[in-house]
């Protein structure tokens, strides 16, 4: 298929298909625990069958143009991802989000692989906002949203829950010509 790459250090962008089930299962066992501080993925993703599974669900979502998942690569290892969860290109909007195993954070590969997709969604498809949720005590994405330029829309109090415990939700955003006038400063 394709890669993309993310800079002179090897790190790599290519879509995450159902066939990489068995490696995407190997990178959530990796980083279960440190994935799944703010998000559900590694609840949902616990042997091939069900890692396999939400593969599929955004296969089916990027063949209905509602949504897309890429994995990141480093050192030939897939380290991360990043995902459109969902995409409504009739209305102009996507959700952006990611996820990284301990080994690759704090290297910026979820900032340069955010700004591929929200440069295609935008440039490509149309998509004239972009949002970013994230719980509210994971600075690290919310840093990610800063450095992507995005503007704080607000916090959705208490409005996630996971693993028994209800979080507060920022909402962060940016729209269309806000993303283009920042790439042309780059």
């Amino acid at each position: 298929m394709f890669a993309i790459s993310l800079g002179d250090d090897g790190a790599e962008l290519r879509p995450l298909e159902p066939w990489r089930a068995e490696e995407f299962l190997s990178h959530m066992d990796r980083g279960r625990e440190f994935i799944g501080r703010f998000i559900s993925l590694p609840d949902l993703v616990t042997d091939v069958g069900s890692a396999r599974s939400v593969l599929q669900a955004y296969a089916d979502k990027a063949a209905a143009d509602t949504g897309r998942i890429y994995g990141i690569w480093a050192g030939g290892r897939l380290v991360g991802g990043v995902l459109f969860r969902t995409m409504d290109v009739r209305h102009g909007t996507a959700e952006a989000g990611c996820w990284l195993e301990p080994s690759a954070a704090g290297r910026g590969l979820v900032t340069r692989a955010v700004r591929v997709i929200i440069d295609w969604a935008v440039e490509e498809r149309g998509i004239h906002r972009v949002e970013w949720q994230a719980a509210a005590g994971n600075t690290a994405s919310i840093a990610v949203a800063r450095r992507l330029g995005m503007s704080k829309d607000g916090v959705l109090r208490e409005s996630y829950p996971l693993r028994g415990v209800r979080h507060d939700v920022e909402v962060w955003s940016v729209l269309a010509p806000e993303w283009r006038a920042g790439r042309r400063k780059d």
